[in-house]
């Protein structure tokens, strides 16, 4: 990846940072299938009237939506709901790199270097500090939630990769077909048609402003803007280079968590998330050096006062 792809990978980590806090705020007034049934469909209306459908299999389009769309989010927001502060769930929802990097290997044979592997198990090692503590503060199963998020996302993430869009911003719009209908089935089944025509009821209130916010940041932000650079990036690059980058996210998650809200994770919690970004973060570093110092064993350098 170049500077440029990296300053952008970073970008999307700052996008999709700020996009916890502003879930949370559209979790306020929405219950959680029909918040992910009313993102996606905002994001359906502009498809369908002026993005060409991408020139890719329909198995892979439909892969896409399925994954990044309707597990990730179902998992995410039922997870914050039952519990799961924004800023700890930025930094669990990472499992989605390690899960990447594990199941390409898997299934897409990318190869997964010594550094690669080392940065993935201490990304791993902190998820699972995470998990330790919750587990004895009797809130796992949120965290269990989120972690089923991370993998619909690993899923997504694959089958983008292997559709390789032409033009990427045409998957992210077009992703957006497949969660609607099955995110307004499930909130029918588990929210019901009370929760449904109480919350749309109410959503040009003063009341409800905040979640509107918070729900148009979403769609155009974290979604429109966020997804169009990473498929760009996931679509040029393996994926074990690309994945990593989302290990980022927590630290924007947390602080703009406890800028919003006041959470403050507890010690261990912060222990588990610096492993986290340190495992990409390790992964990364070495990965440049090592490239540097073959560079500079096949490239000799050039004679003294040579042209």
């Amino acid at each position: 990846m170049s500077t440029r792809e990296k300053l952008l990978a970073g970008l999307v980590a700052v996008l999709w940072g700020l996009n916890f806090p502003a879930t949370a705020l559209a979790l306020q007034h929405y219950p959680p299938m029909l918040a992910a049934c009313l993102r996606f469909t905002l994001l359906l209306i502009p498809t369908l009237l002026f993005i060409p459908r991408p020139q890719i299999k329909w198995r892979w389009l439909l892969g896409t939506g399925f994954g990044l769309g309707v597990l990730q989010f179902a998992f995410l927001y039922v997870a914050m709901v039952a519990g799961m502060p924004a800023g700890l769930a930025s930094v669990v929802l990472q499992s989605s790199a390690p899960f990447t990097v594990l199941l390409a290997g898997i299934f897409l044979r990318e190869r997964l270097s010594r550094q690669q592997l080392i940065g993935v198990l201490i990304a791993v090692g902190g998820l699972a500090v995470i998990a330790w503590h919750r587990a004895h503060a009797a809130a796992l199963l949120p965290v269990l939630l989120t972690l089923c998020g991370g993998l619909g996302w690993a899923i997504g993430n694959l089958c983008s990769r292997q559709a390789k869009a032409p033009k990427p911003i045409q998957l992210t719009f077009w992703m957006a077909i497949v969660p609607p209908v099955p995110m307004l089935i499930l909130s029918l089944i588990f929210e019901g048609p009370t929760r449904i025509t109480g919350a749309l009821g109410t959503a040009f209130t003063p009341a409800a402003l905040p979640a509107n916010l918070g729900l148009l940041y979403i769609v155009v932000c974290a979604s429109i803007l966020g997804y169009g650079i990473w498929n760009s990036l996931m679509s040029r690059h393996p994926s074990s280079q690309v994945a990593p980058w989302s290990m980022l996210v927590p630290v924007v998650g947390v602080l703009s968590s406890w800028l919003a809200f006041g959470e403050v994770p507890a010690v261990v919690e912060l222990l588990g998330g610096c492993l986290v970004v340190g495992g990409v973060l390790y992964a990364s570093l070495r990965l440049r050096r090592r490239r540097r110092s073959r560079l500079s064993v096949n490239c000799p350098a050039s004679p003294t006062g040579g042209a």
